[in-house]
């Protein structure tokens, strides 16, 4: 027969064995929510080791392309070579060209270069306001010195005939 001594005999083990596993549970738990902030914390140590070694400051570049002009051009295709290699490549979708006609400016590339003498050459196809399409090729010499380098390739069509003029400059 089953007396309550013989029942606390059985079920108090039983209890003590749930509540421990409990306070087991809530424990694993907490050691999991600090492992993952410790690993995105790393992640983002991770990635900003990763950009410093694939773009040091010392030898970064960087291009953008600006509309300098808003009317008479729609810009539909970028080409650029940096020491005659290609480094970039852009077909322009109707929202992207809406967005530099609204003042936007892209980055098309960033880069690692040596310091010294380089050469870039931007290759731009638009279709003008006369709806003809025009490629227009640009060549600018620069010097490379240390720190971050960064240029702007500027695009502008003026009226009556709205042929496009393609502009890079240095940002200082």
């Amino acid at each position: 027969m089953l007396t309550p001594a013989r029942l606390a005999q059985y079920v108090l083990p039983l209890m003590v064995l749930g509540s421990t596993q409990l306070m087991a549970s809530t424990a694993v738990d907490q050691q999991i929510e600090q492992l993952r902030a410790r690993v995105s914390a790393h992640s983002v140590e991770v990635n900003r080791f990763e950009q410093e070694l694939l773009h040091p400051v010392d030898t970064r570049v960087a291009v953008f392309l600006t509309l300098a002009g808003r009317n008479g051009l729609e810009v539909d295709a970028v080409e650029l070579f940096i020491d005659g290699q290609p480094v970039a490549s852009h077909l322009y979708s109707k929202r992207e060209r809406n967005a530099l006609e609204r003042g936007g400016v892209q980055q098309l590339f960033t880069g690692n270069l040596s310091n010294g003498g380089h050469e870039i050459k931007a290759v731009i196809s638009v279709r003008t306001a006369k709806d003809q399409f025009i490629r227009r090729e640009s060549v600018h010499r620069f010097t490379k010195s240390t720190g971050t380098h960064r240029l702007q390739l500027a695009l502008d069509a003026h009226a009556p005939d709205y042929e496009p003029d393609v502009t890079i400059t240095e940002w200082k």
